[in-house]
């Protein structure tokens, strides 16, 4: 073997030990994040937990069922107030775009996507929080929802932008309308992608904190309607991790695991999702 092979295969070898090593290192991180949360709240996760309300300073047990609900209601308003306009946005970029203004569309929401969640979080506290004068599910729904947006505008665009051009020539060529074409064929043949961005987008906020700080607030109880101060698993992990009482630290790690156990649910889902073959166009 040649001085030069024995370097090339040497420098593989070598390129592809570290790039296996640093793969292992990654995932090695969320494997000790997993394990250190099995162990520090995994004993204290119970039907209780997630079934019962608080108790008080003082006494033990209790559980966060009033914030695993309360999350639920503020992704569900996030869901309905963010993604209908990132969607419709997305597509608007991926099919209608003119170049100037959707430029300065996909510009402004790259910003918007890299503005910081408490920014957001004043924001929302500002329009939304001081004229009611009150905390409220809404207004948290509403931060979230405003973080959503930009995420979900851009995966839209990016799997509409994936399809291939030959389906939209086809339909065009037998007669449909833009409007109708991107409707019947081009969006069909890309909603497992913009639904996995969707779905990838609702667990990027579902573990945001500052927001819900300056907007739901917090409730020790059941919050009846959209309009009181809400619990939610980031704010209470937040509260009790920041605690002086051991038991509320111990919940705190297990809200902790329910909260990341739901995230990585949904990340598996979207995974899923995607990785089902499209339907052929024969059928």
């Amino acid at each position: 073997m040649s001085y030069r092979a024995a370097w090339r295969k040497g420098l593989n070898v070598f390129m592809l030990s570290l790039t296996g090593l640093c793969t292992l290192c990654a995932i090695s991180v969320l494997l000790f994040i997993l394990g250190y949360l099995v162990w520090k709240g995994g004993s204290y996760l119970s039907w209780d937990f997630i079934t019962k309300l608080p108790k008080p300073v003082g006494e033990s047990g209790g559980g966060m069922a009033n914030a695993i609900v309360g999350s639920g209601k503020l992704l569900l308003l996030a869901a309905l107030t963010g993604v209908p306009v990132g969607f419709l946005g997305g597509v608007y970029l991926a099919e209608f775009e003119g170049k100037t203004f959707g430029f300065l569309v996909r510009y402004t929401a790259d910003l918007l996507n890299g503005v910081p969640s408490i920014v957001i979080g004043i924001f929302a506290y500002t329009v939304v929080v001081l004229p009611l004068h009150h905390f409220s599910a809404f207004a948290g729904g509403l931060a979230l929802g405003v973080m959503l947006m930009p995420i979900v505008l851009r995966s839209t665009e990016e799997f509409l932008r994936a399809v291939p051009q030959s389906l939209r020539e086809g339909a065009l060529a037998l007669g449909a309308a833009k409007w109708k074409a991107v409707a019947t064929v081009v969006i069909p043949a890309a909603i497992r992608g913009i639904a996995t961005g969707i779905l990838l987008a609702m667990a990027r906020v579902a573990g945001e904190t500052a927001p819900l700080l300056f907007t739901s607030f917090n409730n020790r109880f059941w919050s009846h309607g959209w309009n009181e101060p809400t619990a939610s698993l980031p704010v209470m992990i937040f509260t009790y991790a920041i605690s002086p009482y051991d038991d509320w630290h111990r919940q705190a790690w297990a809200a902790g695991l329910v909260l990341l156990g739901l995230v990585l649910f949904a990340n598996i889902g979207a995974r899923l999702i995607l990785s089902r073959r499209m339907p052929s166009s024969g059928g």
